[in-house]
């Protein structure tokens, strides 16, 4: 059964666009001569052989030693460090108070019925796809406002980028900046259900003491949907909102995301880039995939600024999801390179090595600065990682701290996380049906609760007053979104 997957933000519920002839349109499904984007000057070397030119680049990580902060039946991420990272940089970022959090999902309480995920839209080529509205099936059980929040996932990474700088070393801050960007694209690997779209007005918070970081988003915007995020961690503060272009090319579906992502540090250096093109593959026949490919330029008011090329995948590219850039300063001098592959690790050598025609077989020993971390022990048929687990989990006590906003009170959420797909389906379409309203809303003045649009960049920023109206239990601003109170019985199975 093919199940689908979209990355930060809604699909089908998202603004859609489907343009140029059938031919044209299936530029993405064959292999192609690959052409440099105009502002990349760097020759992929393929990582392979970086791996075997180079003593610490082990596909087996034979050399890393993990942490002792992250064993198999306690940490949500194994930390991996080489064996000549800097003693005193190894705490940083997991040094945190331990925190029991789920490994598993229930089990399911019903037997899952498969529905064909083509014969739901081959007759929406050309179409509007936010006029498709798709079983519970295709969902995971997961809203597009905590996919934000998975993105903080690495955070250690932001924790030690603000150690780094704060030591003088701001070539090891923006190294570990770019480590903790192309690590947002980690989970994606193997995730094939789409979250859901949240209703206006919906919120998701997490505060994780065990990460050393409290986050909050918000979905502020129907029509186009835009959600808007900020979290706060130690020593940093990191903003993004974001909306998607999508187009329906058949066989496939092309994501853009439209927005800066802001990364800003106590001692006043800031960061930004924007996210690469997504495109999920096979929606007819074979294994449905994804891709991320594109440039991402990291810029700020520091000496230094990262260039990341994520190469395009091709039919007959044996060693896909590369990752290659390199570190430069204000007069284009190039101080390190990056490698890796999104899935799976970023490593870092000093000096330029992305230059046409110098050979990886000179490459000196490359440092890693990221590495993902383990599948969970409990797999889910969502392949939802270990952090994705935890994130719709109701811990004792946090219910009732809760606003009724929140995506973890949504009940075709719950309903599907139990197994419940009869109920799941017959929230989902009631919640539909409710939130053709929210147009009408936006229309008439509605206006986000934490978050507020600059008029100046046209942004979203955190207003505050989230944290405050938790402490006080107070969220009589607050509507009453999801249309009931969902039952006890509902919630407790979480």
């Amino acid at each position: 059964m093919h199940h689908f997957h979209f990355l930060p933000f809604s699909l089908f519920d998202s603004e859609a666009s489907a343009c140029g002839s059938e031919d044209d349109n299936e530029r993405n499904d064959a292999a192609e001569e690959e052409t440099d984007d105009d502002d990349d000057d760097a020759t992929f070397f393929d990582t392979r052989d970086f791996v075997s030119s180079s003593s610490s680049f082990k596909s087996n990580g034979s050399d890393l030693k993990a942490s002792s902060f992250s064993s198999d039946d306690e940490g949500l991420s194994a930390i991996e460090f080489e064996e000549d990272t800097d003693p005193s940089i190894r705490s940083v970022g997991t040094n945190y108070p331990r925190v029991k959090r789920r490994k598993k999902l229930p089990e399911p309480v019903e037997k899952e019925k498969g529905v064909s995920l083509w014969s739901l839209i081959k007759d929406n080529i050309g179409k509007d796809l936010t006029k498709v509205c798709l079983p519970v099936y295709f969902n995971e059980p997961l809203s597009s406002l905590q996919k934000c929040c998975e993105e903080m996932e690495y955070s250690y990474l932001l924790d030690r980028a603000y150690e780094w700088g704060r030591r003088g070393n701001t070539l090891l801050r923006i190294l570990n900046v770019a480590a903790f960007a192309v690590s947002a694209y980690a989970s994606t690997d193997g995730r094939i259900c789409k979250p859901f779209n949240p209703l206006l007005g919906e919120t998701y918070e997490a505060d994780f003491p065990d990460k050393g970081f409290r986050f909050v988003s918000e979905k502020v915007s129907h029509h186009p949907t835009i959600v808007a995020c900020h979290c706060e961690g130690m020593g940093w503060k990191f903003w993004a909102d974001s909306n998607l272009k999508s187009k329906f090319w058949g066989r496939s579906i092309q994501l853009d995301p439209v927005g800066i992502l802001t990364l800003e540090f106590d001692d006043g250096e800031v960061f930004q880039w924007s996210k690469v093109t997504t495109s999920i593959y096979n929606l007819i026949l074979g294994k449905l995939y994804c891709d991320h490919y594109g440039s991402m330029r990291i810029q700020g008011n520091g000496a230094y600024s990262c260039k990341l090329k994520f190469k395009e995948q091709s039919i007959i590219d044996r060693n896909p999801r590369q990752v290659q850039g390199v570190v430069q300063d204000r007069n284009g001098k190039t101080l390190a390179t990056l490698i890796g592959k999104w899935d799976d690790s970023m490593y870092y050598v000093n000096g330029d090595y992305g230059g046409k025609g110098k050979g990886y077989e000179s490459l000196p020993e490359a440092h890693l600065l990221w590495k993902r971390s383990k599948p969970p022990k409990f797999p889910t048929r969502y392949n939802l990682t270990r952090f994705a687990i935890t994130l719709n989990e109701l811990t004792p006590g946090l219910k009732e701290k809760l606003p009724p906003t929140d995506s973890r009170l949504r009940p075709d959420q719950r309903y599907l996380e139990n197994g419940e797909y009869e109920m799941a389906n017959s929230e989902k379409l009631r919640l539909e049906q409710r939130q053709r309203q929210a147009g009408k809303m936006q229309a008439s003045g509605w206006e986000p609760q934490w978050f507020a649009k600059d008029k100046s960049s046209g942004t979203y920023r955190y207003a505050g007053g989230y944290w405050e109206a938790r402490q006080q239990r107070n969220w009589n601003s607050c509507p009453n979104i999801f249309g009931q109170i969902p039952s006890d019985h509902l919630l407790d199975q979480g």
